[in-house]
């Protein structure tokens, strides 16, 4: 309840200050009632759920699909030395690519901009995910696996009990990273491609830019930051509370 009661002072004395150097000319607009009015009228006349819905549904599907395909691509990284040259190269060489680059990439292999979308949040989540499972699989302590030999197991049985469990911070780690890079990917593809009647919040925050209407950027990058914040506490914070628990790491 402390806790609680400190975050929501702190965003009102925020929001409290950005007003204030806005009423005495120290900042620039938007003021935090323009942005109010612009986010008011946009869930009034229909045009920002949708907007939000469309978002969603895209960083879900591309999340998922980068999530299935980044986690198994990190085990074999990890378990086959082959693969970790290869695969774990192209997977580090791709990370430090940014996502807009994977935007004219995908407009040219996929002329429907749907899929287009996907491909690059695709591509913005699995290798993070798969970098980070790889990372996790590779710092569990050998003493684990001489442990488990000794009682017997071997093979996927040491890997499935012994060895991904004990990967799990990083792996849950590495999800959660990938969740926001799907996010950076997908607000990179929204925002250069153009998606004839399924308009999203990277669309609008374009659109906010080219009409000069600064409330409805500020607007819909607010909607961003709560959209990534309540994923965190309702996806992300439960996960890595249980894992705490279960590995005896949490502070007193």
């Amino acid at each position: 309840m402390k806790r609680s009661l400190i975050t929501v002072g702190f965003f009102a004395a925020l929001i409290g200050g950005w007003y204030l150097l806005v009423r005495w000319g120290l900042a620039g607009e938007p003021s935090p009632l323009a942005v109010e009015r612009f986010l008011a009228e946009g869930v009034s006349d229909g045009t920002l759920l949708p907007a939000l819905a469309m978002t969603t549904q895209r960083l879900l599907l591309g999340y998922f699909v980068g999530v299935v395909v980044g986690i198994p691509t990190g085990l074999l990284t990890a378990r086959f030395q082959s693969l970790y040259d290869t695969v774990g190269v192209l997977g580090l060489a791709f990370q430090t690519l940014p996502s807009v680059c994977w935007v004219p990439l995908a407009l040219l292999w996929f002329p429907d901009s749907e899929m287009a979308m996907l491909f690059v949040v695709v591509m913005g989540t699995l290798w993070p995910v798969a970098l980070a499972t790889n990372s996790g699989v590779r710092n569990v302590p050998p003493l684990y696996t001489r442990a488990a030999r000794t009682m017997g197991s071997s093979g996927l049985h040491t890997w499935f009990r012994v060895i991904v469990p004990a990967a799990l911070p990083g792996i849950v780690g590495g999800v959660k990273l990938g969740w926001a890079f799907a996010w950076r990917s997908l607000m990179a593809a929204e925002i250069y491609v153009t998606a004839t009647g399924h308009m999203g919040l990277g669309q609008m925050l374009h659109a906010g830019r080219a009409k000069g209407s600064l409330a409805q950027v500020v607007g819909v990058m607010i909607v961003i930051v709560i959209i990534g914040l309540l994923a965190d506490k309702i996806l992300f914070s439960p996960w890595e509370r249980f894992l705490h628990r279960r590995w005896g790491t949490v502070k007193s």
